[in-house]
């Protein structure tokens, strides 16, 4: 299953026993009362109510008595306490508890005559209490009206001290916010009491809205706004003293106003009817660290045979609305879709109909979204029950009271990475492996084994070059956001590629973006390059303890190290000019390892292919001929060489000599002359010289000897040239001495006769030619 869902609690585990054990000791002769009354024939009472900013759980249930009990599970300690008990039979419609559990907010209804409780009738009332419970007092009655309200304590980002001070959001269904200012003090030693209970100050937050969600971890208010002529999406941030304010507000392309009431992860009440999900609409906001910002919309079902959502990217500036088919024209939908905030994802679930896994981070190309859709396994394979997305990747299931913890099966997407057959699927599970960031050396090692065997298996888009790219990139993303923006996050530019069963339709939304301005380059940047390369290396080496098999950095290849060297100028001053909130030296080292894992990838891939085929260096002589392991090593050097020449990025040195070695070996002259023209294998100073060294001077390999000396750049054509015991090489030098002194030779007066000593030959102007030559040479000695 692509998705696995870990189960952090269950009431039936957690919270059962400990209720059971409770009762047994309040059963206990000369027990006192005042704890959790009977409760073996009121199972289906025990529900969550609320799950706190820390984490903690509210849960409550009735005794044989109807008496309502208020219990906390604290999900650090694994331990429960017990909070209030309401001597009423009275129906909780949300609760909430101050950081210090000292103060319990708690809304309750009566039940009407037919033993409903979907529907206040005339003249009954919803009661908003606020009690003190450390120890229980007082009780104090907030609200008393016909419409249901839902509480919330604010809950401050530092939890160091017992605070003085706590505010309370009132939420109510006749569509107004309310936030409650409350103080507190101590009496009596630890006794925590009202400070002016007569008079709790009050301020409205928000009002005219018809949907509301509440962002527990970052403590905002998102709810859409009905007063324009357009629905509009308002953020409201609290801070720790109390103080709110408009973050944001952005217009919203759909319809909201036949759609009813709708409060989002305000507690965890059971006053919607479950069963008709799927007649109504499903609006959340998603956001992660990394300043993510996206809103799912799913409307009304109108047609059984497809169903339609819309991805609202804020951080983007674009919006997607997703159409899929859902198998048959006859498919019935009895539940709404589900969406689940998976940090970098969304889930998008419809059981039996379709799983997507939406990459909200990086949304532009649908390739790295995954899409399944029909009679696949995995579209089923979550629980049929509603379930509530919460922040942080809880999941809580509300019919069977468990809290989970989502997460990408990561053993699951490598088995469909092996068994998938379409290059969409292929690049999004890519992603979605590389983005677990669990054991990322073992899911690497993985991934280089279904490369070194899938190399040429993608058409759509270079696999090694891609792998390259998203490792180096999620290595080092987690350490600072809006890396996005700083460093490439996959190779494909474009996907033209259609989804099959989905169609997507993208429209922009105006929103503000960032200029980003120039530089002027620095008077020292060339002297740092090669000085940068060497701090690469290190750092490399420094991450890589155990001898590699494979033979490179044995040699100091000029080339790639000045591409290195440039790479981390180029970088660090990128970094540097974006992440002004973070301290230079943290930038430079994290630059060094981005391009150490780009070098270390490669290493990797070719290590893993090399002892796959049990090659050793040794084996790379001259003088035999290939096997087909090298041939197989040969092709993915060249593949990979294919997709790091287009990015423009480093190789390890010694890649490109260890390349031509395998190529002198694999390929025929003619093809190998191709490679060398073309510029696939470069004739780097170390590969000739072993050439020179390791072959004959049989007719074959003169052939090819020559054929690389007439293709070297002169300078160092005149030091090979030097190794070659050969006619041809000592005609060569010849010739470059010859140029060299007539190069800054000055036409001087001469004699018309010219001597005939015993060397000379007939001929007159070469007697002549060899007479300059000798002057010069003699001039040179003096």
């Amino acid at each position: 299953m692509a998705l696995r869902l870990v189960s952090d609690f269950d009431l039936r585990k957690d919270v059962l026993p400990w209720l059971r054990s409770q009762r047994a000791a309040s059963a206990a002769p000369g027990a006192r009362g005042g704890g959790p009354g009977v409760l073996e024939n009121n199972y289906e009472s025990l529900r969550i109510l609320n799950v706190e900013r820390n984490e903690n759980i509210i849960y409550t249930y009735k005794d044989d008595k109807g008496n309502v009990f208020f219990g906390l599970y604290d999900c650090r300690t694994r331990q429960n306490e017990h909070l209030y008990t309401f001597e009423k039979d009275l129906h909780v419609v949300s609760c909430s508890v101050n950081s210090e559990r000292t103060l319990l907010a708690a809304s309750l209804v009566h039940f009407t005559k037919e033993g409903r409780k979907n529907e206040l009738q005339p003249g009954s009332k919803c009661l908003t209490l606020l009690v003190e419970i450390h120890p229980v007092n007082n009780v104090k009655v907030l609200k008393a009206v016909d419409s249901y309200i839902w509480v919330q304590f604010l809950y401050p980002h530092v939890e160091s001290r017992p605070l003085a001070e706590n505010h309370l959001l009132l939420i109510s269904e006749e569509k107004y916010i309310e936030k409650f200012h409350i103080q507190v003090i101590q009496e009596d030693g630890n006794r925590v009491v009202l400070k002016d209970s007569g008079h709790l100050p009050r301020e409205r937050v928000a009002e005219d809205f018809v949907w509301a969600q509440w962002d527990m971890s970052e403590q905002r208010l998102y709810y859409v706004d009905l007063k324009m002529s357009r629905s509009v999406l308002k953020c409201i941030q609290f801070s720790a003293d109390g103080k709110f304010n408009l973050m944001f507000e952005a217009p919203l392309d759909i319809t909201l106003s036949d759609s009813g009431f709708k409060l989002v992860n305000f507690g965890c009440d059971d006053l919607q009817d479950q069963k008709n999900l799927s007649k109504h609409l499903t609006l959340c906001v998603f956001t992660n660290h990394t300043g993510t910002l996206c809103v799912c919309y799913s409307p009304k079902f109108d047609s059984w045979g497809k169903i339609t959502y819309t991805v609202f990217y804020f951080h983007k500036g674009h919006s997607k609305t997703f159409t899929a088919a859902l198998g048959s024209v006859d498919s019935h939908v009895t539940k709404g879709l589900t969406f689940l905030n998976l940090d970098y994802y969304v889930a998008v679930y419809l059981p039996g109909h379709l799983f997507h896994l939406l990459n909200i981070q990086h949304p532009d190309l649908i390739c790295h979204s995954l899409f399944l859709t029909g009679n696949n396994e995995v579209v089923d394979m979550l629980p049929h029950s509603p379930l509530q997305s919460l922040s942080g990747s809880l999941v809580l299931d509300l019919c069977s009271g468990k809290l989970y913890r989502a997460v990408l099966n990561q053993s699951y997407l490598l088995q469909f990475l092996w068994n998938t057959q379409l290059d969409c699927e292929k690049m999004a599970v890519l992603h979605c492996v590389l983005s677990c960031g669990r054991d990322p050396q073992f899911l690497e090692a993985k991934l280089i084994q279904w490369i070194s065997e899938n190399v040429s298996a993608c058409h759509s888009f270079d696999l090694i070059q891609e792998f390259i790219i998203a490792s180096s990139y999620w290595s080092i993303y987690p350490e600072t956001s809006n890396m996005d923006k700083l460093l490439p996050y996959s190779s494909v530019f474009a996907w033209d590629t259609e989804i099959p069963g989905i169609t997507l339709v993208t429209e922009e939304i105006p929103l503000p973006f960032m200029k980003k301005t120039g530089r002027r380059r620095s008077m020292v940047y060339m002297r740092n390059i090669r000085e940068n390369a060497m701090k690469v290396i290190s750092n490399l080496e420094a991450r890589n303890l155990e001898p590699r098999l494979t033979p490179l950095f044995q040699e100091e290849d000029n080339h790639q190290r000045l591409l290195m060297g440039l790479m981390v100028s180029e970088l660090k001053d990128h970094l540097l000019r974006h992440l002004q909130g973070i301290e230079k030296k943290k930038i430079e080292q994290m630059v060094l390892d981005y391009i150490s894992k780009l070098l270390d990838l490669i290493c990797q891939i070719l290590e893993t292919s090399w002892r796959k085929h049990h090659l050793h260096p040794q084996l790379l002589h001259c003088s035999r001929r290939a096997s087909a392991a090298e041939f197989t090593v040969f092709h993915l050097m060249t593949r990979i060489l294919e997709a790091t020449r287009t990015l423009f990025l480093p190789l390890p040195p010694g890649f490109h000599t260890l390349h031509t070695m395998l190529g002198v070996h694999c390929l025929p002259l003619y093809n190998l002359l191709h490679y060398f023209d073309n510029g696939v294998l470069l004739l780097t100073e170390t590969a000739v010289t072993r050439l020179m060294k390791d072959l004959d001077n049989s007719e074959k390999n003169e052939k090819l000897k020559f054929s690389i000396i007439v293709r070297l750049p002169p300078l160092i054509g005149q030091k090979i040239c030097r190794l070659w015991d050969h006619p041809m090489s000592s005609n060569i030098i010849s010739r470059n001495h010859v140029r060299v002194l007539l190069l800054n030779y000055k036409k001087q007066p001469r004699s018309s006769m010219i001597d005939k000593s015993p060397g000379s030959v007939e001929f007159l102007p070469l007697n002549y030619f060899i007479e300059i030559l000798a002057d010069i040479e003699s001039s040179n000695r003096a």
